[in-house]
């Protein structure tokens, strides 16, 4: 059985730092991709990183670009997502997603995803 458990979220005041954690089982931990989405209140998710263990490759949507770091430990089953510089808009639900398929177009596109964790909540205050 796939599992994805989120942890790390919490209240941190803009310009911090938070480090969330999502423990995967359940699967091959290194042959898929993971990814990092968020929900705003009202709002679809939106990607927020990802990494393709078929090549290595990582992603990040443009709003985090240089704020947002994605790794992964492998022997641990986890990946990671530290967000640093943190704004109000940052705000949402984290969710951890497996897509268990090669990539077939956007890597951020939540429908390349098949798995969800259940979430961990961040709010940044301004």
């Amino acid at each position: 059985e796939v599992r994805l458990e989120e942890s790390g979220g919490g209240l941190v005041q803009a310009g911090g730092s938070l480090r969330l954690t999502c423990a995967a089982s359940g699967f091959r931990f290194d042959h898929y991709g993971l990814g990092w989405f968020r929900q705003a209140p009202g709002k679809g998710h939106e990607g927020v990183s990802c990494i393709n263990h078929s090549d290595g490759s990582t992603y990040y949507a443009d709003s985090v670009k240089g704020r947002f770091t994605i790794s992964v430990d492998n022997a641990k089953n986890t990946i990671y997502l530290q967000m640093n510089n943190l704004k109000p808009e940052d705000s949402g639900v984290y969710y951890c997603a497996l897509n268990l398929y090669p990539y077939s177009g956007n890597v951020l596109e939540e429908s390349e995803y098949s798995f969800w964790g259940q979430g961990t909540r961040v709010t940044v205050s301004s």
